[in-house]
């Protein structure tokens, strides 16, 4: 009896902590608002002088005097870019703290910065997720898919299910993958099953990866067609696009085979497995090298088959060697749903 109240008390204590925290969070990201607010209206412009670096200079110090660490000149001109760079405080998400925020402010591309504000607050993401996926340009590589932005906008700010008639499989792909987590150096010895499991092991951040709104289903689900048993690698359902995610793994160049098969699970799940509100599968076949002509070919001149080749990466590229990738995906994709 005194070990269930014992249990009852300690989680009354630790709800109240934790809003007790989020309450002090988000009235400190307030703070540093306006005091960066007050800072801009002050310089009036005048910052570049040497007016600007004097009046940062003597407010950090008689700022930290007074109230000790986090206010030396850096995060003073942290708060000026803050409110500079979200000038509306409604549009502040009380569920970030400053450390995001300070993460947020650095990204240039306006609406790159929307589109992780959105996805930081909605998916919860901690400091080092929102870095990661900041540094790995997510965004970017969601772009490199899919032309119109404002579909991508569209879906990652809602968690409603899309109609069919604004459904756009190519808004949860994007290319490359990488997935430096799994902590797999690249190796041709390397088998899928090894892969796989590193990827169940690591299943949280591959979710990460993959955008929000995936919940898992299973691995190796069997299919049986007339005696004969098939097992595509990963299932997922993506629940903001209201459709079925089947992902299988080829360490090496995906070939026609790899494509045919795919096509095989994704007519299977669409004819067996959906109900009349889901809209059709979506089948990825991930592969450390991609052959575009050959899927362009497999598939024919079709829009609406929605199955896709997408490359991965076991390291973190460099930023040049993202963008190089991007754009050549960029690229492929454009030839292939032209």
């Amino acid at each position: 009896m005194a070990d269930d109240l014992y249990k009852e008390i300690k989680l009354i204590l630790s709800k109240a902590k934790t809003k007790a925290l989020v309450a002090i969070n988000s009235e400190m990201v307030m703070a540093y608002w306006r005091i960066g607010k007050l800072i801009v209206e002050t310089q009036k412009g005048e910052h570049r002088a040497s007016y600007g670096a004097n009046l940062i200079n003597e407010l950090s110090q008689r700022l930290t005097i007074e109230f000790g660490k986090g206010f030396d000149s850096s995060n003073l001109r942290n708060m000026r870019q803050f409110f500079l760079t979200f000038p509306n405080c409604d549009s502040l998400r009380h569920n970030l703290s400053w450390t995001h925020y300070r993460q947020l402010i650095r990204v240039s591309n306006a609406a790159a910065r929307e589109y992780y504000t959105d996805e930081a607050a909605k998916g919860q993401w901690s400091v080092r997720q929102l870095e990661r996926q900041i540094h790995s340009q997510s965004y970017e590589r969601l772009l490199s898919t899919h032309r119109d932005k404002s579909n991508i906008t569209r879906l990652n700010k809602t968690n409603l299910p899309t109609d069919q008639a604004s459904y756009d499989p190519l808004t949860l792909i994007h290319d490359p993958f990488v997935l430096e987590f799994l902590d797999i150096k690249p190796d041709v010895a390397l088998q899928e099953t090894a892969l796989e499991e590193a990827i169940i092991t690591h299943l949280e951040q591959f979710l990460l990866e993959l955008g929000r709104g995936f919940a898992f289903l299973g691995r190796q689900k069997r299919i049986i067609l007339d005696g004969q048993s098939f097992y595509p690698d990963l299932v997922f359902y993506n629940i903001p696009a209201r459709c079925y995610v089947i992902i299988d793994l080829k360490m090496g160049r995906a070939d026609y085979s790899d494509i045919g098969q795919m096509q095989l699970y994704v007519n299977y799940y669409n004819m067996e497995i959906c109900n009349k509100t889901d809209n059709p599968t979506i089948g990825i076949v991930l592969c450390a090298e991609k052959n575009d002509a050959v899927v362009r070919y497999t598939l024919g001149d079709r829009k609406d088959i929605g199955v896709f080749s997408a490359k991965y990466k076991l390291f973190m590229p460099t930023e040049e060697e993202l963008k190089r990738e991007i754009e050549i995906s960029r690229e492929n994709f454009r030839l292939i749903n032209d």
